[in-house]
């Protein structure tokens, strides 16, 4: 069973993960022949503050 763990900063829309857990869904399919029934996606939507980019979090880059 693929088992597919996305992390992204915080703010996308329900229709953005949507699409984002349909898609890779998809990709497992065709990549490894999974059914599709089988493929798990978790979205962890990650707090701006607790990302850091160059050592400075992404909130304060105005991401």
């Amino acid at each position: 069973m693929p088992f597919a763990q996305i992390y992204m900063l915080e703010g996308r829309s329900e229709e953005q993960k949507k699409a984002v857990i349909e898609k890779v869904t998809r990709a497992l399919v065709e990549a490894v022949g999974a059914p599709s029934a089988n493929v798990r996606v978790w979205i962890h939507d990650v707090p701006k503050e607790n990302w850091g980019i160059a050592g400075v979090s992404a909130k304060e880059l105005g991401r």
